[in-house]
């Protein structure tokens, strides 16, 4: 809910939001590039960054059994939350005996050499697609499987910098981008106090004062009339 709270202040205060479906998402993409003020619901979105074109999208377009297999990737999606409920409890257990977390999805990946191969092959393909659209960055999710790697076309035609966000759920990464430079953040527990500090205080009360829904639909009837 702190993550929501801060998104939903920076619609408030007019900041752009871009909401990038993925292969979760199938109901939401119904209702791609619907936009509400500062808000934006889309599949992909090209932005310029520092005079570069950066090419965003989540990347399960390139999964072919999500593409051909739907009942098959709904069936692998009921199979993957089992094991993470089960890899949170196992982790419950080891924090419990002081000893270090694990995930299970990543060992399983690591260990099926078809799963290596797939994740070069995704990335790969990204790579080929955003040089023959003359972009400098792509930047995809999907895998699991953060990166940050320049990569030359197949066709030996031209290079562009891959980013894979990983997740928040397995490896707990994400993508940043300071000072013209990107790097890969990995969250560490230690290095955040877990309390509700004053800052998060501040929030909710600045959110409280500035989110009312009907002012935002108000505004979304009037650039839509």
């Amino acid at each position: 809910m702190k993550v929501v709270r801060r998104i939903l202040k920076f619609v408030t205060e007019g900041v752009p939001v871009y909401y990038l479906t993925g292969n979760h998402d199938e109901m939401l993409r119904k209702f791609a590039d619907f936009n509400l003020g500062s808000f934006q619901l889309l599949n992909k979105v090209v932005l310029n960054i520092d005079g570069k074109k950066a090419w965003i999208f989540h990347g399960d377009v390139f999964d072919v059994t999500m593409q051909h297999s739907k009942w098959l990737a709904k069936l692998g999606a009921v199979g993957y939350d089992t094991l993470i409920i089960i890899n949170s409890l196992t982790n419950w257990l080891l924090t419990a005996m002081g000893r270090q977390k694990m995930s299970f999805s990543q060992k399983v990946k690591a260990r099926f050499k078809e799963a290596v191969k797939f994740i070069n092959q995704f990335e790969q393909t990204a790579a080929d697609l955003a040089v023959d659209k003359n972009y400098q960055y792509v930047i995809c999710g999907h895998i699991h499987h953060a990166e940050i790697r320049e990569m030359e076309s197949t066709e030996k035609t031209g290079s562009v910098l891959y980013l894979n966000s990983g997740d928040w759920v397995e490896s707990l990464t994400s993508l940043e981008y300071n000072n013209k430079g990107w790097t890969v953040f990995k969250y560490e527990p230690e290095n955040f106090n877990t309390d509700v500090d004053e800052d998060d205080k501040t929030d909710i009360e600045d959110l409280d004062a500035r989110l009312d829904v009907n002012l935002l639909l108000e505004r979304f009837k009037q650039e839509h009339d």
